[in-house]
């Protein structure tokens, strides 16, 4: 595999791992870094886009999913909420992709979307709260659902929750990627070295770009 297979791999990889930490913050805190934000958002509407780089605006857009990572499966940081929600991303990926239907319905929902951000902006109420429904029509069907923990006043609010279900939509668009990048859940275990060795090669590139 060339290096920048493995980079695109751990690009879309790093995609799920920024969803599952902004997914955690908002439903802890309801705070959360708004460019990752948006960019987990893009994310989910390029549906054809040209290159794994494209799909999320750029590496430097990446940056707190590629920390996450490189943190989670380096062992400086044991975060079993971020992990549990990445790993809950890879089993609905492999649902959806099974669903033919559902994924034509998702696609269609969500182009219909991209018309009316045209309208709005990307985080108008309207236009999450139409992502969010996307994942709650879809998506919330499975027998298995990612359970999210966090604080109640931010999983009872549907401003909150709703940002939560357009990233987990966000995280599975991600999963769906990493997948066809050669992705497979025996990595985090046999390949972590490998992973994080090329998720902080990335990273120390955008602090060298950044000087």
């Amino acid at each position: 595999m060339t290096n920048t297979n493995i980079e695109n791999r751990i690009l879309s990889l790093a995609g799920m791992f920024q969803a599952a930490e902004l997914v955690q913050q908002i439903s802890q805190k309801g705070l959360f870094d708004q460019t990752s934000f948006e960019t987990s958002i893009n994310s989910l509407l390029k549906l054809d886009a040209d290159s794994v780089t494209d799909v999320y605006g750029g590496i430097s857009q990446l940056r707190t999913g590629l920390q996450a990572l490189a943190e989670q499966l380096g062992g400086e940081r044991k975060n079993m909420e971020t992990m549990h929600y990445v790993l809950g991303m890879v089993l609905l990926e492999r649902k959806l992709i099974k669903q033919p239907e559902m994924i034509k319905h998702i696609q269609e929902e969500i182009q219909t979307a991209k018309v009316e951000i045209e309208e709005h902006s990307i985080n108008h109420p309207e236009i999450l709260n139409n992502l969010a429904t996307i994942y709650v029509e879809t998506i919330s069907k499975f027998d298995y659902r990612i359970k999210i923990n966090g604080d109640k006043y931010f999983l009872e609010n549907q401003s909150y929750v709703d940002k939560i279900r357009v990233l987990l939509l966000a995280g599975i668009r991600s999963a769906v990627l990493w997948q066809q990048k050669g992705g497979r859940k025996w990595q985090f275990i046999f390949s972590r070295q490998k992973t994080v060795r090329t998720a902080r090669y990335l990273l120390n590139n955008l602090s060298a770009n950044d000087d």
